[in-house]
């Protein structure tokens, strides 16, 4: 009987090449590029180190010295296929470089195998101290757009001097990680326009009386 597994998916892997600690860069696109296509085909829970090696032809021994897990790998799979550079949105009003960065984030909806990966990646964070750290690390670069944000909106007048920075982040992102967790209501960017301006009047300077 056919494995239903991640390696059985792959009919014809390709021979087997061995590598050191320098990547081939051949290879190492070869592993990223074999991950993408088990992640949209059979999602991160069964995704297996050994179904990348037989897909990519890479080895399994020298996939595990480029990347200490799974949870790193497609880390690295899901920046270099989704977000290989971060996009600053400067128009001059924190209202509008806001919505472009919800309404670009929301897209995810439209990529079921990103979805998933990010689910996973969250998981894989609560379990794995060492992942956690890059986990965090990598949130925290796209915390640090937001925060870029919202510091020029100060600076022109459009959001209070007093605010909690941090806090009106957790703000601005809340909608996207609550509802990509729970599902409980659907992530799209015909919404980010209204999710910016109810996050904004809180954030608003306070008119005097």
């Amino acid at each position: 009987m056919p494995s239903s597994s991640a390696t059985a998916t792959q009919p014809n892997p390709k021979p087997r090449r061995t590598g050191g600690s320098v990547r081939s860069k051949d290879a190492h696109a070869e592993v990223l590029a074999a991950a993408a296509e088990l992640l949209e085909e059979c999602g991160f829970g069964a995704l297996t180190i050994e179904g990348v090696a037989a897909r990519s032809g890479v080895a399994k021994s020298t996939i595990y010295r480029w990347w200490k897990s799974k949870a790193e790998l497609i880390m690295e799979t899901f920046n270099t296929t989704v977000t290989q550079r971060l996009r600053v949105p400067d128009t001059g009003s924190v209202k509008r470089d806001l919505t472009i960065f919800i309404r670009e984030l929301y897209r995810i909806s439209s990529f079921p195998w990103r979805v998933n990966a990010l689910r996973g990646l969250m998981t894989a964070a609560q379990f794995d101290e060492a992942f956690a750290d890059v986990f965090r690390g990598w949130i925290g670069e796209r915390r640090a757009v937001v925060a870029q944000i919202l510091q020029r909106g100060q600076e022109r007048g459009e959001i209070a001097p007093d605010i909690d920075l941090e806090h009106a982040v957790d703000l601005v992102f809340g909608p996207f990680w609550y509802r990509l967790l729970v599902q409980h209501a659907p992530l799209n960017g015909s919404l980010a326009g209204g999710h910016v301006a109810q996050v904004l009047q809180g954030l608003a300077p306070q008119t005097q009386t």
